[in-house]
């Protein structure tokens, strides 16, 4: 049976574990410990992903969490608002996202353990760098994950919030390589790749295109003195679409607009890089992780609630690699602030739906 207070002080110790995306060290190595201790063969992927899996009956189950947080995310110093909700002290995220679903896996296996219950094989994924781009899924070592259905517990909300259709999403590279020259001395013998580069980026496709459909230029580096043409920019940015064909005709109109500004520079060098960072997908019925999850919340007398969301997760990197996966809430508010905070039984809800998941064996 799932023990609240054990579940609210597993997720306060794990809190209590600086994990910003890049320092997930500490984390991880407690999290091998932590499912060693409760039976789980875990250990670190090559890439410091913590994978592990618990023997069972019947086919495989995908149990997956992101260890890594964003910050401001270092001394995080949890308190109660009341007996159900948990804050941070207003200095910091909470960590919820996604400590909240690193506990509840934790929770769903003692809870098998203790009950002697049979369930179907867990194996458990758990990422580093998720916030940062879904680095961790990326860079998984997927031999080790025999699943074919995973459970992502990485949304807001409560766990009937599912995250019913997610975005391609498309990352660009564009850069521009010019010649350098003193700029009081002899400008005219320099190539800008500053000025070039801002030509690229008036033509590339940006913010809202559509309901469905965004585009954004996020970062741009040049130069390094203010008295010298500049010789090389570099831009990074992204398309995105609920449907390949937009996303598809997004990146085709961003080549044509590099390829235009490359014929009015002849003397400048523009490399472009476009690369899909993970498909997108809609829920489906048929779907195996939809038909599970959907069968799972009906039979506690949750009704689903399947709706788009604009960003990505690592079940889009999972169903890239032929995992059918589904992101659900365990009742998080306010990601990625300092509001931040944590609704106490929808973090149960969310570990009752994943335990009923996990013993469906049949």
């Amino acid at each position: 049976m799932i023990n609240r207070d054990r579940l609210v002080q597993e997720f306060l110790e794990l809190v209590a574990i600086d994990s910003p995306s890049g320092d997930e060290d500490a984390i991880a190595e407690e999290l091998v410990r932590r499912l060693e201790a409760i039976g789980v063969e875990a250990s670190q992927d090559a890439h410091g992903n913590v994978l592990g899996r618990r023997p069972g009956v019947g086919e495989p189950i995908l149990l997956s969490a992101h260890m890594d947080t964003v910050e401001p995310g270092r001394g995080i110093q949890p308190v109660f608002d009341g007996p159900d909700i948990i804050r941070s002290d207003g200095t910091t995220i909470l960590g919820a996202d996604n400590k909240a679903g690193c506990a509840v896996i934790l929770e769903v296996i003692r809870s098998a353990n203790e009950d002697a219950a049979e369930t179907r094989p867990i194996e458990v994924a758990i990422s580093r760098g998720e916030e940062i781009g879904l680095v961790g899924a990326s860079n998984m070592d997927y031999s080790r994950i025999s699943a074919r259905v995973a459970l992502v517990v990485d949304s807001g909300g409560p766990p009937s919030s599912i995250q019913g259709q997610a975005p391609y999403h498309f990352t660009y590279s564009i850069a521009v390589h010019g010649r350098a020259a003193h700029a009081g001395v002899e400008p005219e013998k320099g190539v800008p790749a500053i000025t070039i580069a801002a030509e690229a980026v008036l033509g590339m496709p940006q913010g809202r295109i559509d309901f469905e459909t965004t585009g954004n230029v996020g970062t741009i580096h040049g130069g390094l003195v203010r008295n010298a043409v500049p010789e090389e920019c570099l831009i990074e940015g992204e398309l995105r679409s609920m449907e390949f064909e937009k996303v598809d005709a997004l990146v085709s109109r961003a080549r044509a607009h590099v390829d235009e500004v490359r014929e009015r520079h002849p003397d400048a060098r523009i490399d472009a890089d476009f690369h899909m960072g993970y498909p997108g997908y809609k829920l489906e019925p048929g779907d195996p992780a939809a038909d599970l999850i959907f069968g799972v919340l009906g039979g506690l007398g949750l009704t689903p609630d399947p709706h788009p969301v604009g960003g990505g997760t690592d079940g889009n990197v999972f169903r890239g690699h032929g995992i059918s996966s589904v992101v659900i809430g365990r009742g998080g508010y306010n990601q990625h602030t300092k509001d931040e905070y944590l609704v106490i039984p929808e973090m149960l809800q969310c570990a009752a739906v994943l335990e009923a998941a996990v013993r469906r064996t049949g």
